[in-house]
């Protein structure tokens, strides 16, 4: 598979880091226990600055950089241009201020654990994911969901720095991240927000992840209870994972024989993993909802292929379509939930 982390020439290494698993693609640096946010920026090569410049400009090597807008921006060690449409209002925020975000989140690194930490192209984008204390538990105990918290950061100019609630069910590495009816998982905080924006941000996502654990817990649990039959499960894959209208016509006159064979195809291996999966046939999940909700987010990381990582990472975490299904899924269960197989009937 191909990958798009960045490769620092100067020291010969990949930017990224992981906690005791295999770092990503075997690339970056392992580390075999929790570091401070000071040292999971060396050990993910995030120790750069960036800067923000005018025009034409010659760099301290002497090289020359022009560009048509009003600024760009550059890494200070490799000079490396990161965005060249860069605004005049525009703030930079450091790798070392997103670390310092985070460790707002939860008053000093007391308690969060950074687990993996890396940027991508040039540098110009950068993630951080950290583990928050506790868990989300389903059933009688043994099933159980890591909280985490994903922020990630650009330096070209483009988006916001987003801070986002993920959940991580442990048996089958599912992401649970989940928008609910009241609550969005995410926190966006624009780059011009000032120091003090920011902490206040940073308050508010911790806020938001612990209403979110304890909600979804009540919800996932609930789910676990709550019986599907095997063609309730296939009838809410098919919903969750429908493309467009016209799909959604055909299921709704029954015309399955009309469907695409591409569709029919993502339908069967999504319903395959519900079926087969050994981390779906546990208590909580063989015949319930919670096994149906799992088996959509659950294709998306487990059975589908990507190009790479970052496509992985984009479809799943950063608003792609895995992510958008997902929550297709969620919602289509929360309905289920309260209104059993009467949704199939198309009101």
């Amino acid at each position: 598979m191909g990958h798009n982390l960045n490769f620092n020439e100067h020291t010969g290494r990949y930017s990224f880091f992981s906690v005791q698993e295999k770092a990503w693609h075997g690339l970056g640096q392992t580390v075999t226990e929790y570091p401070t946010s000071a040292e999971a920026i060396k050990h993910a090569g995030l120790d750069y600055n960036v800067a923000k410049l005018p025009n034409t400009h010659i760099l301290p090597s002497g090289n020359s950089v022009s560009s048509d807008n009003s600024f760009y921006t550059y890494r200070t060690d490799t000079e490396a241009i990161l965005g060249d449409k860069i605004g005049k209002d525009y703030h930079i925020v450091q790798n070392s201020d997103a670390f310092a975000f985070f460790d707002a989140i939860v008053g000093g690194s007391e308690g969060i654990l950074y687990e993996t930490a890396g940027a991508l192209g040039k540098g110009e984008r950068i993630f951080i994911t950290a583990k928050l204390p506790g868990y989300i538990r389903v059933g009688k105990g043994d099933d159980v969901t890591e909280k985490y918290i994903f922020l990630t950061t650009s330096h070209d100019g483009s988006g916001s720095i987003t801070g986002a609630f993920t959940p991580i069910r442990i048996v089958c590495q599912n992401t649970l991240n989940a928008s609910l009816r009241n609550m969005s998982n995410v926190v966006r905080i624009k780059h011009t927000a000032g120091a003090k924006q920011r902490l206040e941000d940073a308050h508010k996502v911790m806020g938001l992840a612990n209403i979110m654990s304890e909600q979804l817990e009540g919800i996932f649990n609930e789910w676990a209870t709550v019986r599907v039959t095997d063609n309730e499960v296939k009838k809410l894959i098919q919903l969750a994972l429908c493309p467009n209208k016209e799909t959604y016509d055909l299921l709704k006159k029954g015309a399955e024989y009309e469907l695409s064979t591409v569709f029919k195809n993502t339908v069967e291996d999504a319903f395959g993993y519900a079926m087969m999966s050994d981390t779906q046939q546990m208590d909580t999940t063989r015949g319930t909802l919670f096994g149906a909700y799992n088996a959509v987010t659950g294709y998306y990381q487990n059975v589908r292929n990507y190009k790479d990582s970052e496509a992985k990472l984009q479809s799943i975490i950063m608003g792609g379509t895995a992510q958008g299904k997902a929550q297709k899924a969620f919602e289509l269960c929360s309905n289920f939930a309260k209104d059993g197989n009467e949704i199939f009937l198309f009101n």
